[in-house]
């Protein structure tokens, strides 16, 4: 009784709320209370005054439930009636009859719908776009056969007739769709830019639409050889599965029918040195360089060959001695030809790091950083650059405290920008390296707050390694034997340094220099381009000292190495995965999140 009684209330202060709008107040609310033998005579009512598409629904909502089909069709048709141009209305008849099981009605209403279009790209768009939201895709295919005949090609229904057919499973019809959008406006390219990528995955490894799309494309291409559209989206693609090779063929056949001012070829190498496909790179900017020095990227294309060599030996660290010494006299011949100046610095530096590091020639490259400094005109910042690579090379060559008195020169010139917080630090360094832990702390302590982030990391854990192992005099003697190792490391004196690295183990078994012993040789490996036995280190790390600092650090420097080197994606996503869910408040978590976000 309580519950009618205020049902009878609610009703009551509607009707005095509302006044005029009763009707279609009580309709809503009996049919939201699904009580549609209620709703009806108000629906009834109410429609007369307002066919709303939202009237309408709940109307014939109603009377389907009261299974009143001669009245639904008659709903449907008046709606119809009403809106004569929204077709969908005039759908919903035949399926209704449909729905009633007479067929015959039901394909007569759809056939005199396509029968009797109008020559307008909306209308037959809106009837196409009725049909396949409904599943009737055999029947849009028709509205956009029809459609096609009355617009005799003044309007494109390229798209509309890929969707259809995309809806068929007619995959090959669906592409030569898209691509034949070209055919009226290849100013579309940008937009199948954005729709393609929804029906090709380009990281799927056996891709049978890429391949139907990249054969109709280099058909069109032979057919239209002057149609550079369809080049520019074959190399598109291409790029998309990081085929590069493929895209740089593709790429100077159409530099040679356009422009031939290497625009293309050039985009080409820059995206495969991103992509760390050096020998792409390469090939493409010698490409560039044989057009002459008259083509505008022929400068450009020399400096990034040479920086494309210098990536590829600094990062995949897999060299033969003729390939450094070419790179050596290529470098050489490039400087040549430039001016003495400022804008040969860059080029002048990776020289210098490859002779020292890579040539085993660190007097060689010293004369060449010394030659540099007396060059006119150039910022203080790339003195303060060269005179860091200077001091690095005399560490190789055990000259610290030359070293030294060069970082000191840039740290007092650069106190508080991020070069001179390394020069500090590679100076704390050269006294960590000689035993003076406490001073080299003192230094350390301060970078902890650098601006760069790097540079506090480094710092941090370098003084970390001291605070925790001085203390007893063992521990002591541990110390220095480990620094003078880490010396010989830096100086790539690597079984010099295994055996002190080895002979701490030996002689303190349980020292808690282990994990760092560990770390340090990962590091070597990893110099020398090891990367499979540089991960067997680390993985130990992980493994036998997973609860120490380090840990982390093992599993980012695995992750990076399998992207960055091995390029294995999926054991980088991997590794980035265990930092984010085992160490979720590591240091590493934030760059650990974005990469794995990057190559997932």
């Amino acid at each position: 009784m309580t519950k009618v009684f205020l049902n009878i209330v609610f009703i009551l202060s509607i009707v005095f709320a509302f006044g005029q709008n009763t009707d279609e107040q009580l309709a809503n609310y009996y049919f939201n209370e699904g009580d549609c033998d209620k709703a009806l005579p108000y629906f009834e009512k109410v429609y007369e005054q307002n066919p709303s598409e939202f009237i309408f629904n709940r109307y014939l909502s109603c009377l389907k439930e009261k299974e009143n089909d001669k009245e639904v069709l008659k709903l449907i048709e008046r709606q119809a009636s009403i809106y004569p141009h929204m077709v969908q209305y005039q759908v919903a008849i035949g399926e209704e009859y449909e729905r009633q099981n007479n067929q015959k009605k039901a394909d007569k209403v759809y056939l005199d719908l396509i029968d009797h279009l109008a020559p307008n790209p909306r209308t037959i768009i809106d009837l196409q776009k009725v049909f396949s939201n409904q599943g009737k895709h055999q029947l849009a295919l028709q509205t956009l056969q029809k459609g096609e005949q009355l617009l005799k090609g003044t309007y494109p229904l390229n798209i509309q007739y890929a969707e259809v057919y995309g809806a068929l499973n007619e995959t090959e019809k669906m592409i030569k769709e898209y691509i034949n959008l070209l055919d009226y406006n290849p100013g579309m390219i940008s937009s199948l830019k954005l729709i393609i990528p929804r029906m090709i995955d380009f990281e799927e490894e056996e891709n049978e639409r890429f391949t139907l799309f990249q054969n109709e494309l280099i058909r069109k291409i032979q057919k239209n050889p002057n149609d550079l559209v369809y080049s520019e989206l074959l190399i598109w693609a291409l790029v998309q599965r990081r085929n590069f090779p493929a895209a740089l063929v593709h790429s100077k056949g159409l530099d040679k029918r356009s422009t031939n001012d290497g625009r293309e070829v050039y985009k080409i190498g820059n995206q495969a040195v991103q992509n760390s496909d050096f020998s792409t790179a390469r090939s493409a900017f010698k490409y560039i360089i044989d057009l002459g020095e008259t083509k505008p990227y022929y400068y450009a294309a020399e400096q990034l060959l040479l920086n494309t060599r210098f990536k590829e030996i600094t990062t995949l660290r897999n060299y033969s001695k003729e390939q450094i010494n070419e790179t050596v006299v290529e470098y050489k011949n490039a400087l040549e030809r430039m001016p003495k100046n400022g804008k040969a610095l860059p080029i002048i530096r990776e020289l210098a790091y490859i002779q020292a590091y890579y040539g085993n020639a660190p007097e060689e490259a010293i004369k060449t950083l010394e030659d540099a400094l007396a060059f006119p005109k150039y910022t203080d910042l790339e003195d303060a650059k060269i005179k860091i690579l200077l001091a690095d090379i005399m560490v190789l060559q055990n000259k610290v405290w030359d070293a030294s008195l060069l970082y000191m020169q840039v740290e007092k010139k650069f106190k508080y920008e991020p070069i001179g917080q390394e020069a500090k630090f590679k100076n704390a360094r050269i006294f960590y390296y000689d035993g003076d832990f406490l001073f080299a702390q003192s230094q350390l302590d301060v970078l902890k707050e650098a601006t760069t982030r790097l540079i506090a990391n480094d710092a941090m854990n370098l003084s970390i390694l001291i605070t925790d192992n001085l203390g007893l005099d063992s521990n002591y003697v541990a110390m220095r034997q480990f620094a003078k190792a880490d010396l010989w490391l830096e100086q790539h004196k690597y079984d010099e340094a295994f055996k002190l690295y080895d002979s701490i183990t030996d002689i303190f078994p349980d020292h808690k220099l282990k994990d760092d012993i560990l770390m340090r040789k990962a590091e070597a490996f990893q110099n020398q381009g090891k990367w499979e036995t540089a991960i067997e280190f680390l993985q130990e790390i992980v493994d036998e000292h997973g609860d120490d600092i380090l840990a982390d650090d093992a599993l980012y420097q695995i992750a990076q190495i399998y992207e960055n080197h091995l390029f294995d994606n999926k054991k980088a996503a991997e590794y980035y995965f265990k930092i984010m869910r085992d160490y979720p408040g590591s240091l590493f978590v934030t760059e650990a999140r974005k990469a794995y976000r990057n190559i997932n």
